[in-house]
Order: structure tokens, then sequence, then C-alpha cells
């Protein structure tokens, strides 16, 4: 079952043209999973809501964007994404904010 998944997923990668600043397919391909991993891990985690923070990869750098309810938040998502394998380093730009009260 897996192996289909990840046919189906790798499938719609075929024909993508590699976004300015990447070298090769092959790197768009790492990105991509390293984007997938990241947001699994953040879907996994009951502190960081996954769904208010945007992940984007680009030579094994994570971007990650959106907001957040609190500084732990943002600082547990920026430890999720350091801790992916192959992860060059993380640019945390999530914005703290408050929630409506």
């Amino acid at each position: 079952m897996a192996t289909a998944v990840l046919a189906l997923a790798l499938g719609g990668l075929q024909g993508c043209a590699v976004t300015s600043g990447q070298s090769s397919v092959g790197q768009y391909v790492d990105d991509a999973t390293i984007t997938t991993r990241v947001k699994a891990r953040m879907a996994e985690d009951p502190t960081v809501a996954a769904m208010r923070i945007k992940v984007e990869t680009l030579k094994g750098e994570v971007q990650l964007s959106g907001f957040a309810t609190s500084q732990a938040e943002k600082d547990k998502a920026g430890a999720i994404a350091a801790a992916v394998p192959d992860v060059k380093g993380v640019r945390n730009s999530i914005v703290v904010s408050k929630p409506d009260q």
C-alpha cells in the first residue's frame, strides 16, 4: 500500500518543471520529500497547528511561514523541521499572534 502511495506521489512529479534556483529534477524530488516529511511530523504533533504553517524547501533549506499562537509552538515547529533527515537549515518565519479572546 505504501509503495502504491509513493508511486502515485512521485508519478505526479513527472512533467513538473524544476523551479528557479534548483539544480535538477533529483533535487526537486529531494526537496519535495523533505517538505512532505516536515508536514507529516507537524501533523502528528498535537502542540503544532500544521494547517496554519506553510512549509517550503529549496536545496535542503526549509522555510516555515504562517501563524502560531505562542512562541513555544513556533519553536516546536522549527525543532520538528530541523530534526527531519537531509534538512540543511531552517528559516523560521512563523509569526506569533494572540488568539481571539
